[in-house]
Parts: C-alpha cells; sequence; structure tokens
C-alpha cells in the first residue's frame, strides 16, 4: 500500500517551524505598531511649527495656549498637546499618548519637539518615549 498523509513527526516539525516564526513575529509586529502610533505624535506636533514660528515672529513672544494656533490637538492616538516651557526664544509642544487603546509601550509617554532659536530650528528628541518607537530624525 502506498502511504496517505503526514506522519506525526513531519507534523510536528511544521508546528515547530511555525512556532519559532510567531515568536520572532510578534515582538516585531507590537514594536511596528507602536512606531505607527507615535507617527501621529510627530505629526500632530509638527502642524504647530510655522504656526509657532509665525507667531514668535510677528510679536516676539509665544502665545499663552495652543488654541492660539489652531490646529488638533488631539487624535485616536494621542490624548493632548500643549505648549510647555516658554520661555525667550524657547518653547516645547508636548504630545502626550493616550492612556488606552494605544500599545501598552507607549501608554500616557510623551513626545516633544521643542525650538531654542525662536522656530528656526525644531528638536524632536525629548520627551519621556522609548527612543526606539521614535522616527529616526528624532533618536
Amino acid at each position: 500500500m502506498k502511504q496517505q498523509g503526514f506522519t506525526l513527526i513531519e507534523l510536528m516539525i511544521v508546528v515547530a517551524i511555525i512556532g519559532i516564526l510567531a515568536a520572532v513575529a510578534i515582538p516585531s509586529y507590537q514594536d511596528y505598531t507602536a512606531r505607527a502610533q507615535v507617527t501621529e505624535a510627530v505629526s500632530l506636533t509638527a502642524a504647530f511649527k510655522t504656526g509657532l514660528a509665525e507667531y514668535y515672529s510677528d510679536r516676539g513672544t509665544w502665545p499663552a495656549n495652543i488654541t492660539a494656533i489652531g490646529s488638533t490637538t488631539s487624535g485616536k492616538y494621542v490624548d493632548t498637546v500643549a505648549l510647555t516651557g516658554a520661555s525667550g526664544s524657547t518653547i516645547t509642544v508636548q504630545a502626550t499618548m493616550k492612556s488606552t487603546g494605544v500599545n501598552a509601550a507607549i501608554q500616557g509617554n510623551t513626545l516633544n519637539l521643542a525650538t531654542t532659536d525662536g522656530g528656526l530650528q525644531w528638536d524632536c528628541s525629548g520627551g519621556t518615549l522609548d527612543s526606539k518607537y521614535r522616527p529616526g530624525t528624532c533618536k
């Protein structure tokens, strides 16, 4: 008679290979989704760059709150965007990630977009987010 189907050992090898692939893929996928969610914070804070630079250039001071610039201050993954540390030519736009509905590694963490020269150059390396979740330009 001809053998039909797979032997038990062949099936166990296939299951083991799938298990190894899953063990490698799941953590990478979690990091990928966290980075994708942080992208929203980067885009929301970056939307304020031009408005803040123009405001500072026109008035020589920073606005008292973010609504003076008139842009979106929250999103699907970002709880709030606020201005902090306004002093002289320095200001920080801080995006705080939501505490629910986002990857556990970034819940409640912050991403800061700061300038020390009145809005000519911006730096996004501040905040409490781990550097592996930040875009390459912010590391």
